[in-house]
Protein backbone atom coordinates (compact mmCIF):
# COMPACT_ATOMS: atom_id res chain seq x y z
CA UNK A 1 0.00 0.00 0.00
CA UNK A 2 3.08 2.77 0.55
CA UNK A 3 4.41 1.78 -2.81
CA UNK A 4 0.79 2.28 -4.57
CA UNK A 5 0.24 5.70 -2.81
CA UNK A 6 3.98 6.78 -3.50
CA UNK A 7 3.53 5.84 -7.05
CA UNK A 8 0.05 7.70 -7.23
CA UNK A 9 1.56 10.48 -5.90
CA UNK A 10 4.43 10.92 -8.46
CA UNK A 11 2.22 10.39 -11.46
CA UNK A 12 -0.38 13.03 -10.45
CA UNK A 13 1.72 15.80 -10.71
CA UNK A 14 2.43 14.17 -14.50
CA UNK A 15 -0.78 14.29 -15.62
CA UNK A 16 -1.44 16.06 -19.21
CA UNK A 17 1.96 15.69 -20.78
CA UNK A 18 0.55 15.20 -23.74
CA UNK A 19 -0.69 18.53 -23.89
CA UNK A 20 2.14 20.25 -22.71
CA UNK A 21 3.34 23.24 -24.23
CA UNK A 22 7.05 23.18 -26.34
CA UNK A 23 8.34 26.98 -25.58
CA UNK A 24 6.15 28.56 -22.53
CA UNK A 25 6.19 32.24 -23.29
CA UNK A 26 8.07 33.08 -19.88
CA UNK A 27 10.37 31.47 -18.51
CA UNK A 28 9.05 28.37 -16.20
CA UNK A 29 8.63 28.46 -12.31
CA UNK A 30 7.67 26.01 -9.53
CA UNK A 31 3.93 26.60 -10.40
CA UNK A 32 4.45 25.50 -14.17
CA UNK A 33 2.73 22.74 -15.12
CA UNK A 34 4.54 19.11 -14.91
CA UNK A 35 5.59 17.88 -18.36
CA UNK A 36 6.22 21.92 -19.84
CA UNK A 37 8.90 21.54 -22.23
CA UNK A 38 10.49 24.79 -23.06
CA UNK A 39 14.28 25.96 -24.20
CA UNK A 40 16.01 28.77 -22.75
CA UNK A 41 18.22 29.72 -25.54
CA UNK A 42 18.77 28.81 -29.37
CA UNK A 43 22.05 26.74 -28.02
CA UNK A 44 19.84 24.95 -25.00
CA UNK A 45 18.53 21.11 -24.47
CA UNK A 46 14.88 20.81 -24.62
CA UNK A 47 13.73 20.85 -20.71
CA UNK A 48 10.90 19.39 -18.96
CA UNK A 49 9.20 20.87 -15.54
CA UNK A 50 9.16 17.39 -13.71
CA UNK A 51 6.66 17.10 -10.30
CA UNK A 52 7.63 17.28 -6.97
CA UNK A 53 6.48 13.46 -5.46
CA UNK A 54 8.08 10.74 -3.03
CA UNK A 55 9.74 7.60 -4.17
CA UNK A 56 11.76 4.52 -2.57
CA UNK A 57 15.43 4.92 -4.07
CA UNK A 58 17.31 1.87 -4.56
CA UNK A 59 17.01 -1.92 -3.90
CA UNK A 60 18.24 -4.23 -1.11
CA UNK A 61 21.48 -5.77 -2.38
CA UNK A 62 23.03 -5.62 -6.37
CA UNK A 63 25.57 -6.41 -7.81
CA UNK A 64 28.26 -7.94 -5.46
CA UNK A 65 30.76 -4.81 -4.11
CA UNK A 66 27.91 -2.45 -5.97
CA UNK A 67 25.02 -2.80 -2.97
CA UNK A 68 21.95 -0.65 -4.41
CA UNK A 69 20.57 0.06 -1.21
CA UNK A 70 19.31 0.66 1.85
CA UNK A 71 16.14 1.02 0.22
CA UNK A 72 14.89 4.41 1.37
CA UNK A 73 12.30 6.88 0.67
CA UNK A 74 13.30 10.34 -1.24
CA UNK A 75 11.13 13.35 -1.01
CA UNK A 76 11.46 16.03 -4.01
CA UNK A 77 10.00 18.65 -2.07
CA UNK A 78 10.14 21.09 -5.11
CA UNK A 79 9.75 20.93 -8.87
CA UNK A 80 12.90 21.08 -11.28
CA UNK A 81 13.64 20.28 -15.20
CA UNK A 82 15.27 17.87 -16.68
CA UNK A 83 16.89 17.22 -20.19
CA UNK A 84 14.24 16.09 -22.51
CA UNK A 85 17.02 14.49 -23.75
CA UNK A 86 20.81 12.99 -23.23
CA UNK A 87 23.19 16.31 -24.65
CA UNK A 88 23.55 15.46 -27.98
CA UNK A 89 26.59 15.68 -30.55
CA UNK A 90 25.32 18.98 -31.66
CA UNK A 91 24.36 20.35 -28.70
CA UNK A 92 28.27 19.57 -27.19
CA UNK A 93 29.88 20.87 -30.44
CA UNK A 94 28.04 24.35 -29.89
CA UNK A 95 29.87 24.29 -26.47
CA UNK A 96 32.91 23.76 -27.86
CA UNK A 97 33.04 26.14 -30.61
CA UNK A 98 31.67 28.44 -28.25
CA UNK A 99 34.35 27.98 -25.39
CA UNK A 100 37.42 26.32 -27.27
CA UNK A 101 37.39 23.76 -24.39
CA UNK A 102 39.49 20.90 -24.52
CA UNK A 103 38.68 17.55 -22.83
CA UNK A 104 40.82 14.54 -22.59
CA UNK A 105 41.82 12.87 -25.29
CA UNK A 106 41.55 9.14 -26.24
CA UNK A 107 38.97 6.90 -25.09
CA UNK A 108 37.64 3.64 -23.87
CA UNK A 109 35.79 1.16 -26.43
CA UNK A 110 35.60 -2.80 -26.23
CA UNK A 111 37.62 -4.51 -28.77
CA UNK A 112 35.48 -7.53 -29.40
CA UNK A 113 38.74 -9.58 -31.02
CA UNK A 114 40.61 -9.65 -27.98
CA UNK A 115 37.83 -9.33 -25.77
CA UNK A 116 39.28 -6.23 -23.34
CA UNK A 117 38.45 -2.58 -22.84
CA UNK A 118 40.88 -0.62 -24.18
CA UNK A 119 42.19 2.85 -24.66
CA UNK A 120 42.53 4.42 -28.39
CA UNK A 121 44.42 7.63 -27.82
CA UNK A 122 43.01 8.48 -31.74
CA UNK A 123 38.95 8.96 -29.92
CA UNK A 124 37.18 11.74 -28.68
CA UNK A 125 33.89 12.60 -28.15
CA UNK A 126 34.28 13.76 -32.08
CA UNK A 127 34.91 10.45 -33.00
CA UNK A 128 33.80 8.14 -29.87
CA UNK A 129 34.19 4.59 -31.53
CA UNK A 130 31.10 3.49 -33.46
CA UNK A 131 32.96 2.96 -36.84
CA UNK A 132 31.23 5.87 -38.26
CA UNK A 133 31.13 9.62 -37.56
CA UNK A 134 28.52 10.67 -34.96
CA UNK A 135 25.46 12.48 -36.10
CA UNK A 136 24.42 15.71 -34.64
CA UNK A 137 21.03 14.40 -32.92
CA UNK A 138 22.90 11.54 -31.09
CA UNK A 139 23.91 11.43 -27.59
CA UNK A 140 27.29 13.19 -27.11
CA UNK A 141 29.69 10.07 -26.09
CA UNK A 142 32.86 9.92 -24.80
CA UNK A 143 33.51 12.97 -22.48
CA UNK A 144 34.33 13.10 -18.36
CA UNK A 145 32.64 14.09 -15.39
CA UNK A 146 34.51 17.21 -15.64
CA UNK A 147 33.68 18.09 -19.07
CA UNK A 148 30.20 17.62 -17.83
CA UNK A 149 30.78 20.21 -15.28
CA UNK A 150 32.25 22.55 -17.90
CA UNK A 151 29.31 22.12 -20.24
CA UNK A 152 26.54 23.39 -17.47
CA UNK A 153 28.84 25.69 -16.78
CA UNK A 154 28.53 27.25 -19.89
CA UNK A 155 24.80 26.92 -20.42
CA UNK A 156 24.73 28.39 -16.65
CA UNK A 157 26.94 31.47 -18.37
CA UNK A 158 25.23 31.38 -21.73
CA UNK A 159 21.38 31.10 -20.33
CA UNK A 160 21.71 32.83 -16.85
CA UNK A 161 19.77 29.99 -15.54
CA UNK A 162 20.73 27.71 -12.75
CA UNK A 163 22.04 24.35 -14.80
CA UNK A 164 23.17 21.71 -13.55
CA UNK A 165 23.66 17.89 -13.59
CA UNK A 166 20.89 15.25 -11.89
CA UNK A 167 21.68 14.35 -8.40
CA UNK A 168 21.49 10.65 -8.30
CA UNK A 169 18.03 10.81 -6.55
CA UNK A 170 16.88 12.90 -9.05
CA UNK A 171 18.10 10.81 -11.98
CA UNK A 172 16.44 7.52 -10.16
CA UNK A 173 13.06 9.58 -9.73
CA UNK A 174 13.09 10.69 -12.75
CA UNK A 175 13.85 7.41 -14.49
CA UNK A 176 11.66 5.26 -12.52
CA UNK A 177 8.77 8.49 -13.13
CA UNK A 178 6.36 6.83 -10.81
CA UNK A 179 7.60 3.20 -11.51
CA UNK A 180 8.61 0.54 -8.56
CA UNK A 181 9.55 -2.57 -10.82
CA UNK A 182 13.19 -3.35 -12.17
CA UNK A 183 12.88 -1.31 -15.07
CA UNK A 184 10.97 1.59 -15.50
CA UNK A 185 8.82 -0.47 -18.06
CA UNK A 186 7.99 -2.93 -15.29
CA UNK A 187 9.64 -6.63 -14.84
CA UNK A 188 10.75 -7.98 -18.59
CA UNK A 189 14.08 -7.41 -19.94
CA UNK A 190 12.84 -8.25 -23.21
CA UNK A 191 10.31 -5.35 -23.67
CA UNK A 192 13.24 -2.91 -23.19
CA UNK A 193 13.57 -2.29 -27.11
CA UNK A 194 10.38 -0.42 -27.24
CA UNK A 195 11.82 2.44 -24.37
CA UNK A 196 15.15 1.93 -24.67
CA UNK A 197 18.42 1.50 -26.55
CA UNK A 198 19.99 -1.64 -24.32
CA UNK A 199 22.69 -4.33 -25.74
CA UNK A 200 19.99 -6.27 -27.94
CA UNK A 201 19.58 -8.75 -30.71
CA UNK A 202 20.75 -5.66 -33.18
CA UNK A 203 24.09 -4.96 -31.40
CA UNK A 204 24.86 -8.65 -31.27
CA UNK A 205 28.43 -9.67 -30.77
CA UNK A 206 30.41 -13.17 -30.17
CA UNK A 207 33.20 -10.51 -29.04
CA UNK A 208 30.88 -9.59 -25.96
CA UNK A 209 31.22 -11.50 -22.86
CA UNK A 210 27.65 -11.03 -22.12
CA UNK A 211 23.85 -11.83 -23.37
CA UNK A 212 22.14 -9.29 -25.50
CA UNK A 213 18.41 -9.35 -25.00
CA UNK A 214 16.30 -11.05 -27.61
CA UNK A 215 14.18 -8.15 -28.84
CA UNK A 216 15.91 -6.16 -31.81
CA UNK A 217 15.49 -2.30 -31.83
CA UNK A 218 17.40 -1.67 -35.49
CA UNK A 219 20.32 -0.27 -33.76
CA UNK A 220 23.54 -1.46 -33.68
CA UNK A 221 25.60 1.53 -31.68
CA UNK A 222 23.95 4.70 -30.85
CA UNK A 223 20.44 5.82 -31.41
CA UNK A 224 19.10 9.47 -32.18
CA UNK A 225 17.84 10.79 -29.23
CA UNK A 226 13.97 10.19 -28.85
CA UNK A 227 13.73 6.88 -30.87
CA UNK A 228 11.94 5.51 -28.40
CA UNK A 229 9.02 5.62 -26.37
CA UNK A 230 9.18 8.35 -23.54
CA UNK A 231 8.22 7.58 -20.29
CA UNK A 232 5.52 8.89 -18.28
CA UNK A 233 7.32 12.03 -17.10
CA UNK A 234 7.65 12.90 -20.51
CA UNK A 235 11.79 12.15 -20.72
CA UNK A 236 13.36 9.83 -23.73
CA UNK A 237 16.48 7.71 -23.14
CA UNK A 238 16.71 7.49 -18.98
CA UNK A 239 17.72 3.73 -19.92
CA UNK A 240 20.57 2.83 -22.72
CA UNK A 241 22.03 5.21 -25.67
CA UNK A 242 24.70 6.26 -23.29
CA UNK A 243 25.67 6.53 -19.43
CA UNK A 244 24.98 9.47 -17.68
CA UNK A 245 26.79 11.54 -15.43
CA UNK A 246 25.40 12.92 -12.55
CA UNK A 247 26.54 14.99 -9.91
CA UNK A 248 26.51 12.63 -6.68
CA UNK A 249 29.80 11.36 -5.10
CA UNK A 250 30.03 7.57 -4.67
CA UNK A 251 29.04 6.06 -1.32
CA UNK A 252 28.43 2.67 -1.18
CA UNK A 253 25.72 1.58 1.16
CA UNK A 254 23.63 5.05 0.79
CA UNK A 255 24.27 7.20 3.85
CA UNK A 256 21.93 7.90 5.97
CA UNK A 257 21.55 11.68 4.34
CA UNK A 258 20.45 13.32 2.15
CA UNK A 259 17.07 12.21 1.54
CA UNK A 260 15.79 15.13 0.07
CA UNK A 261 17.09 14.74 -3.67
CA UNK A 262 20.25 16.78 -3.21
CA UNK A 263 23.68 15.77 -4.31
CA UNK A 264 25.75 13.54 -1.44
CA UNK A 265 29.36 15.45 -2.14
CA UNK A 266 31.36 14.23 1.16
CA UNK A 267 32.14 10.61 0.82
CA UNK A 268 33.79 8.75 -1.69
CA UNK A 269 34.67 11.39 -4.26
CA UNK A 270 37.21 9.68 -5.65
CA UNK A 271 34.12 8.76 -8.04
CA UNK A 272 31.13 10.06 -9.55
CA UNK A 273 28.07 8.15 -10.22
CA UNK A 274 26.85 7.44 -13.90
CA UNK A 275 23.45 6.10 -13.99
CA UNK A 276 21.51 4.25 -17.15
CA UNK A 277 23.29 2.01 -19.13
CA UNK A 278 24.09 2.54 -22.72
CA UNK A 279 23.73 0.32 -25.99
CA UNK A 280 26.68 -1.79 -25.08
CA UNK A 281 25.92 -2.86 -21.60
CA UNK A 282 24.57 -6.10 -20.17
CA UNK A 283 20.71 -4.99 -19.15
CA UNK A 284 21.12 -6.16 -16.10
CA UNK A 285 22.69 -3.30 -15.45
CA UNK A 286 19.73 -1.14 -17.18
CA UNK A 287 18.03 -1.43 -14.24
CA UNK A 288 16.67 1.99 -12.45
CA UNK A 289 18.59 1.53 -8.98
CA UNK A 290 21.82 -0.43 -10.84
CA UNK A 291 24.63 2.17 -10.19
CA UNK A 292 27.73 3.17 -11.77
CA UNK A 293 30.68 4.85 -10.33
CA UNK A 294 33.72 5.92 -12.09
CA UNK A 295 36.46 7.98 -11.70
CA UNK A 296 35.86 11.90 -12.58
CA UNK A 297 38.33 11.45 -15.64
CA UNK A 298 36.66 8.81 -17.26
CA UNK A 299 36.58 9.02 -20.97
CA UNK A 300 34.33 6.13 -22.61
CA UNK A 301 32.55 5.88 -25.42
CA UNK A 302 29.50 5.28 -23.56
CA UNK A 303 28.86 7.66 -21.53
CA UNK A 304 27.38 10.95 -21.58
CA UNK A 305 25.17 13.32 -20.04
CA UNK A 306 21.88 14.66 -19.22
CA UNK A 307 21.20 18.12 -17.87
CA UNK A 308 18.65 19.66 -15.01
CA UNK A 309 18.01 23.29 -14.36
CA UNK A 310 16.14 24.56 -11.26
CA UNK A 311 13.70 26.56 -11.13
CA UNK A 312 12.92 29.86 -10.03
CA UNK A 313 10.37 29.95 -7.17
CA UNK A 314 6.82 31.57 -7.01
CA UNK A 315 6.72 35.25 -6.04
Amino acid sequence: MMRRTMIALVLAGALGLAGCATMPAKAPTEASRAGTVFRDCALCPAMVVVPPGRFLMGVDGGEKDRYEGPVREVRIGRPFAAGRYEVTQGEYAAFVNATGHVGGQGCNVWRSATRTLERDATLDWRNPGYGRPPRDDEPVACISWNDAQAYVAWLRATSGEPYRLLTEAEWEYVARAGSQTRFPWGEDPELACRYANVYDASAADPGIPWSATRCADGYPTIAPVGRFAPNAFGLYDTIGNVWEWVEDCYAMPYPAQPVDGSAQSTVGCDRRGSRGGAWRTEVVRQRAAFRGRDPATLLSGIFGMRVARDLPQRR
